[in-house]
Formats: C-alpha cells, structure tokens, sequence
C-alpha cells in the first residue's frame, strides 16, 4: 500500500504541472485574444468615422433635393396629415384636435446633429392656424448615456385653445 500512495503522489505532481502548464497556456491565448479584440476595435473606430463622414457629405448632397421635394409637398392638400395617419404607429397616436391641427402642417424637416450620432431635431413648420400663434415647432431629442432627452418649443397658444381651454390633448401611447 505504501508504494501505492507513492506512486499517486507522483502521479498528482504531474497532474499539477500540466494542470499548470494549461493555465499558462489558456492565459497566453486570452492575452492574445484581448490583443486581437483591440485591433478590431481601432478598425471599427476608425470605419464609424469614415461612415460618419460620408453620411455628412451626402446629407449636404441630399439638402437641395429634400429642399425641392418639400415645395412640391406644400401643393397637395393635408399631405402632413394623410402621411402621419397613413403611418402604423403614428396614426393611431393621434386624436381627433391633433388631425385639426396637422391640417395645417406645411412642411416638415429632420435635421440632424452634426455628428449625426447624438440626435436630431424634428421641426414642424405650420401655415397660419386658429390654435397657436407659432408658425415653427422643433422637438430636439438627444442620445446621452443615461437615456434620451426629448425637449420641445413651448407652444404659445392662442385665446381659448390648448389646455386647458379647449383642446384637450389626451395622451395616446407616447407622444
């Protein structure tokens, strides 16, 4: 029995050795693993910046005709509305006052930031209407860590309308 417990002896410091041995190779692998995982992500960084520039350079491309599809939009009659009804989701958030007051939506613009990573600005341009005194309204929404920030023109209301005077602007879904 003695030379049994000699032989297990021997046979667990061999174990131990390649036991290490595989541990020192699983650490150089993960070590070049990690090696590989950072030029990856430098490729990475350095093709999100080239994406980034080119969708700036065909956002300019794109201004002028964006700029003649919205003047041809402002001849059809409650083109915004249709559009915005006719829309899955959206339609279905608006009420019966949002439909009177899209009536008189003439055009609409998306901007984005310059980075074009860090939000855009949604700007609603209105005709002249009973409801408000603006001609412009500009919903901002900004990515930060934390979430995104939604901030909006204060709308200057004319006598009577908004809340609570009239237009009752029930919340359906997130608006």
């Amino acid at each position: 029995m003695m030379a049994d417990k000699g032989k297990m002896k021997v046979a667990e410091k061999g174990e131990e050795e390649r036991s290490e041995q595989i541990d020192g190779e699983l650490v150089l692998s993960i070590e070049k693993l990690q090696e590989i995982q950072d030029e990856l992500e430098k490729i990475n960084e350095e093709a999100s910046e080239k994406v980034l520039e080119v969708e700036q350079k065909y956002n300019v491309v794109r201004k002028p005709v964006y700029d003649k599809r919205s003047e041809l939009i402002k001849s059809i009659p409650d083109f915004w509305l249709t559009a915005f009804l006719s829309h899955p989701v959206l339609g279905e958030l608006l009420t019966e006052e949002d439909q009177k007051i899209f009536k008189h939506i003439n055009s609409l613009e998306v901007e984005d930031f310059k980075d074009l990573k860090s939000g855009y600005h949604i700007t609603f341009n209105f005709n002249p209407n009973p409801y408000f005194e603006d001609t412009k309204l500009t919903k901002t929404f900004t990515f930060l860590d934390e979430g995104t920030k939604i901030t909006a023109t204060q709308i200057k209301w004319k006598e009577g309308m908004g809340l609570p005077n009239g237009v009752n602007h029930e919340k359906k879904g997130n608006k």
